[in-house]
């Protein structure tokens, strides 16, 4: 066998074996960039909530973290309540758009499960619930649709539409 031959097979070689290992690690890189990508919003997205906590505990005389509506909150409450549940729905929105899928993996389904139940336990506030018609106005209709959803399975009865 001489040089050519041992070349050409070596090209043989490299056309059976190497390039289909080569498009193999292409394809895997790629799948564990997008991994990390998804990883890397899901964590802008905790940090996110993680900072909206911060408001909510900065203004504890709404008492948001607790099951009930607070009783007759003045007008100024209500407002500093109302800029809240906007920044809450905005944040519910964006996380919406950016991990919610009609067809998710199970680490995909894990991460949206725990948005699912934060919209869950703010749904079953009443203020909160009574504030939606007014903070979905102009949100994307998609999203519009599923909270609407999680609201009426939590609270029973549907989300009336803002007037």
């Amino acid at each position: 066998m001489g040089w050519k031959d041992a070349f050409e097979f070596a090209s043989y070689v490299v056309t059976v074996v190497g390039l289909p290992f080569a498009v193999w690690v292409f394809f895997s890189e790629q799948r564990k960039e997008r991994e990390n990508e998804e990883e890397e919003a899901y964590q802008h997205l905790s940090d996110a909530y993680g900072q909206f906590l911060q408001t909510v505990l900065a203004n504890a005389d709404l008492q948001l973290r607790t099951n009930a509506a607070l009783p007759n909150p003045t007008s100024e409450q209500n407002e500093r309540m109302l800029v809240i549940f906007d920044m809450l729905i905005s944040l519910f929105e964006r996380a919406y758009l950016v991990a919610h899928k009609a067809h998710m993996t199970p680490t995909e389904q894990r991460r949206w499960n725990s948005w699912d139940d934060y919209m869950r336990e703010w749904c079953r506030r009443d203020d909160f619930y009574n504030a939606l018609p007014l903070l979905l106005r102009g949100e994307d209709p998609e999203f519009q649709n599923y909270i609407k959803r999680v609201a009426q399975e939590e609270r029973g009865s549907p989300v009336l539409t803002a007037t």
